[in-house]
């Protein structure tokens, strides 16, 4: 999506999802300013905020979290998160969309070296 992200993700032993989702925002955001910095000003300059702590603001102050406690919540959201490209008019199918997992669950192929299933 070009405004927006859907993850589903699941924590190792001794993580939290806070610490999780405050890790990623935060890496994320860093490497945004630094890619820009050094190839986009102009685009930049449109992250810029009036706040305290920071000069750029990447991601919104409060994102949605929602723990998946049952596989019909799991599937619900993943298909969700799937078809939300072909809604989107991005691509026809949800595995045609590069930066999804569809094409994972329907060839199997991972071309990001990072996806599981999570009925494995």
């Amino acid at each position: 999506m070009n405004n927006h992200l859907h993850l589903i993700w699941q924590p190792l032993p001794g993580q939290t999802l806070q610490t999780i989702q405050h890790s990623l925002l935060k890496y994320t955001a860093q490497e945004f300013k630094i890619d820009l910095q050094k190839n986009n000003l102009v685009l930049l300059e449109q992250f810029k905020v009036a706040a305290k702590d920071r000069t750029y603001q990447f991601w919104e102050r409060n994102s949605l979290s929602i723990e998946l406690r049952s596989s019909k919540v799991f599937n619900q959201k993943l298909e969700y998160i799937q078809y939300n490209p072909v809604k989107a008019g991005l691509c026809t199918l949800p595995e045609d969309y590069y930066y999804s997992s569809a094409k994972f669950y329907a060839t199997g192929i991972d071309d990001f070296g990072i996806l599981t299933n999570a009925d494995d």
